[in-house]
């Protein structure tokens, strides 16, 4: 495998969240989040993965499966071990931008996610999707 250069942005959106994946080997993955203030995530976990998490820009609130809160702001990061079920919210009045990581473990799972009720979801994203909102044409989110 080559070296990958990659550039940390990802297109403004008019509201929802978007994720914009930025490189990928066999065992690492790293994307970039972006949420508009007020949006949040279901609570999941990922089989077979260690996450990190490291907020560029915005304010972020994970919660873990007992409601625990943590407040992560500009330059603060957060490490969820496999197993570990968590959701976050982008609680910040600008939008989050999140650097998220994934290492992936030997014996990773066929699953990608699955939620606290059971549900599961096996799409491996290695494509930019904006869930809600719309991109806003001409504008991107870079760091700096």
């Amino acid at each position: 495998m080559e070296a990958q250069t990659f550039t940390v942005k990802t297109p403004r959106i008019t509201g929802g969240r978007s994720h914009m994946p930025l490189v990928r080997t066999d065992v690492l993955m790293s994307g970039l989040n972006y949420y508009a203030p007020g949006r949040k995530n279901k609570l999941h976990t990922h089989p077979g993965e260690d996450h990190m998490f490291v907020v560029l820009d915005g304010e972020a609130t994970f919660f873990d499966k007992d409601e625990k809160q943590t407040v992560l702001g500009k330059g603060e990061g957060i490490l969820l071990p496999e197993g570990h079920y968590y959701q976050f919210a982008s609680t910040g009045e600008t939008a989050l931008a999140l650097l998220r990581f994934a290492a992936y473990k030997h014996d990773r799972k066929d699953v990608r996610r699955i939620d606290v009720s059971g549900g599961t979801n096996s799409e491996d994203e290695m494509d930019y999707v904006c869930v809600d909102g719309d991109p806003v044409e001409g504008q991107d989110w870079t760091l700096g």
